[in-house]
């Protein structure tokens, strides 16, 4: 029996709780609506860690950043951690990417064989957060709320011409696949910027919403002093104080995020036909999720960093032979995605399990039931030092040396507004989850080691960005010499194996 083809759909900072159970009903992505129909949906799917390059580097390998010391977005991706790409090429795959994965190191590829576009983000330690300096903020690169105040319409940005591309050039390699004499099977990641802010869109798409009834978020902006410290920290870190955020720039800034998730649907549904024209649908699976949400406004709160669910809850999707269509409750994690693909692969998991904390999630489309519960990390801007959380049954805990603890019932509260730590009835779930976390961590340990990373990457990209400047960014090669007709090549094999179906 041959082994299927494998096509996933990465998008950037997809809020989860817009899928509950596929998308929104209200959403406009008929796309991801007709994948959902296929799919085993999992409706509380979170990211090991709510930021791109840690999130990432986490979907890839399997680890969480504690372990991959990938625990910010200038953190090296280290070449010698195997990825679900190595796993797959090894076992026989053609492996490809074509868009973002924010690599950060020499190493570019991570296992891919083939990568298609250049990287939207960049490869250098530039973006290093300083643990040495509290408070500190990088001008330069932190966000900040002009991506609220900024929203609205433009019909072409640097993410849409990035993403433009990535489609274009997924779509093309679908083809390729399709009329290669090459006849391993593939797996093929596209990989997308956006819904990722600025909060802007085009006019087509835009439109969509003129009469949401979701342009304002369930939960209102809260005083700054009645935010929990973390929270706190990541107001100043956006810069909060420099700007008067209104309803209309909530609504504005909310529309175009929804718009632009229209906008993604529209470039899966360009891959996606280009799969169905090419006959290729039933022999792939096929794999949606993003790499960490978005607040959206939510208690004021915009982009990510935080353990809140709109932050740290992604959409997660897998239409699969083997696993059945439908809704999945247990809580599960991107790290869960590598030993998921082995599984559905085939390739051994004893192969993989030294290096694998995720567990495959193919026995959980398969009806069977999971306990264990779900780590999530974060050591990033607007930390000083690093926070854990475990997500189990209803509950989440969370735990920064910096904070008191905290403990929500998402059953009962979903938008995580009461705090149950110090709570006498919860008492004996906070220690459970309180020795669970120190049974998994020595969180003075964790601190030490972001610390020297950071500091020796401030001292490597000080030293590089002196003299001659040689880029780690990926630059993609085109042979132009070999594409279509040459005169080293015959014209009649050329059009017989440049098309696809042959003979109709």
């Amino acid at each position: 029996m041959s082994r299927p083809n494998i096509l996933i759909f990465m998008v950037d900072q997809l809020n989860g709780t817009l899928f509950p159970d596929g998308p929104a009903d209200w959403l406009h992505v008929p796309n991801l609506k007709r994948l959902a129909a296929r799919s085993t949906r999992f409706a509380n799917a979170y990211t090991a860690s709510p930021l791109c390059a840690p999130g990432r580097a986490s979907f890839m390998s399997g680890l969480l950043p504690s372990r991959s010391r990938v625990y910010d977005n200038a953190a090296e991706f280290a070449a010698d951690i195997p990825t679900y790409a190595h796993h797959l090429r090894r076992a026989g795959y053609q492996t490809c990417l074509s868009g973002k994965m924010h690599f950060v190191g020499p190493d570019q590829m991570h296992g891919f064989e083939e990568r298609l576009t250049t990287d939207i983000y960049p490869a250098d330690f530039g973006w290093t957060p300083d643990y040495r300096k509290p408070g500190e903020r990088i001008e330069w690169w932190y966000h900040n709320m002009g991506s609220v105040t900024g929203a609205g319409v433009a019909e072409i940005t640097y993410e849409m011409d990035y993403d433009d591309e990535v489609a274009y050039h997924a779509t093309r390699k679908v083809y390729d696949l399709a009329r290669s004499q090459d006849d391993r099977p593939w797996c093929l990641t596209v990989s997308f910027t956006h819904p990722h802010d600025p909060y802007v869109a085009r006019r087509k798409y835009w439109d969509f919403y003129e009469d949401c009834e979701h342009l304002l978020p369930p939960v209102p902006a809260m005083d700054y002093a009645d935010h929990d410290p973390h929270s706190q920290r990541i107001f100043d870190a956006n810069d909060w104080r420099s700007f008067d955020i209104t309803d209309e720039h909530i609504s504005r800034a909310r529309r175009a995020y929804f718009a632009n998730i229209s906008y993604v649907d529209a470039k899966i549904g360009e891959v996606m036909e280009a799969l169905d024209g090419t006959r290729q649908t039933e022999d792939t699976i096929i794999l949606f999720v993003s790499d960490h949400g978005d607040m959206l406004g939510e208690r004021g709160l915009w982009f990510k960093m935080s353990f809140f669910e709109g932050s740290s809850r992604v959409p997660l999707m897998i239409a699969a032979p083997g696993m059945a269509p439908g809704r999945v409750d247990a809580p599960v994690s991107n790290i869960d995605v590598c030993p998921t693909l082995c599984d559905l692969a085939g390739v051994s998991m004893e192969e993989i399990a030294p290096w694998v904390a995720g567990e495959t999630l193919v026995p959980l489309g398969q009806g069977q039931v999971r306990e264990a519960p779900v780590a999530m990390e974060y050591a990033a801007e607007a930390s000083y030092a690093p926070l854990v959380s475990l997500r189990q049954d209803q509950w989440k805990f969370n735990r920064c040396t910096l904070d008191p603890d905290q403990l929500f019932d998402l059953d009962a509260d979903p938008h995580e507004l009461r705090n149950l730590a110090d709570d006498p009835a919860n008492a004996a779930t906070l220690k459970r989850f309180s020795d669970m976390a120190d049974a998994r961590w020595d969180l003075e340990a964790f601190d030490a080691a972001i610390r020297e990373s950071q500091a020796r990457r401030w001292v490597v990209y000080e030293a590089l960005r002196e003299g001659g400047y040689y880029p780690w960014d990926y630059q993609p090669l085109k042979k132009a010499s070999e594409q279509y007709m040459r005169n080293h090549m015959d014209l009649n094999v050329v059009e017989e194996n440049a098309r696809f179906p042959r003979g109709e």
